[in-house]
């Protein structure tokens, strides 16, 4: 959602942040409040995108849905990094574990762009820590391919698994040692990652971590 391109005018208003326009429309035709653009987003969706709070608010006050197939307000909040607007969705009953089309939650997105204070709402609100995409992959994975340390920090806290295997076969600690996150890698081993899982290239994390970090990783365990 990197743009408006609605036609609808409620949408473009609740995208550009004009609350009183937007209000007059709605309060004049409530149908609008809930009417889709040509991608099935709705007012609510442009909001939360563009992270106006009060529209917001005054979308929820009247009402509107907040759950909904596909990318949910909540996905969009979550991955925009909206925290207040995610805190309000959460407390009109937002889905925490809904899936998108890719088979992702909020919480794939919060873990990929490093929100932290999201992903601990959704993780407080019963957000699954070991959901899978369609790729297999958790946040977990996520955290630990982009090197999000305090993220993964966050995740070991509400109990995420460390050994968790996706379509490849690769554990968060592959792709930690495959992506050269060292200090990610040494907090997963530190916590229970295995360094001989194998992935179906028959490798295990030493085999794919570059540089000296198979070697720190193995006197970590082998003392």
């Amino acid at each position: 959602m990197e743009g408006c391109v609605s036609n609808l005018t409620v949408c473009n208003l609740a995208y550009s942040g004009k609350l009183e326009e937007l209000k007059e429309r709605i309060l004049a035709d409530k149908s609008l409040a809930t009417r889709t653009d040509q991608d099935s987003r709705t007012a609510l969706h442009w909001a939360c995108s563009a992270g106006h709070t009060e529209i917001v608010e005054f979308l929820l006050q009247l009402g509107v849905p907040v759950n909904d197939a596909g990318w949910s307000p909540l996905h969009i909040a979550a991955s925009a990094g909206r925290d207040e607007i995610v805190r309000a969705l959460l407390g009109k009953g937002a889905q925490v574990n809904a899936v998108n089309q890719n088979g992702c939650t909020p919480l794939h997105y919060a873990a990929s762009k490093n929100r932290h204070e999201i992903a601990v709402m959704l993780l407080e609100g019963g957000a699954n820590p070991d959901a899978k995409d369609h790729y297999e992959a958790t946040a977990m994975h996520r955290a630990a391919a982009k090197g999000n340390l305090k993220m993964i920090h966050i995740l070991l806290y509400y109990k995420a698994s460390t050994n968790i295997q996706d379509t490849e076969g690769n554990t968060p600690l592959h792709l930690a040692c495959d992506e050269e996150r060292v200090e990610e890698a040494k907090l997963l081993v530190s916590q229970g990652a295995s360094i001989y899982i194998e992935n179906k290239e028959e490798k295990t994390p030493l085999q794919v971590a570059k540089g000296g970090l198979g070697l720190i990783l193995k006197r970590m365990v082998e003392g």
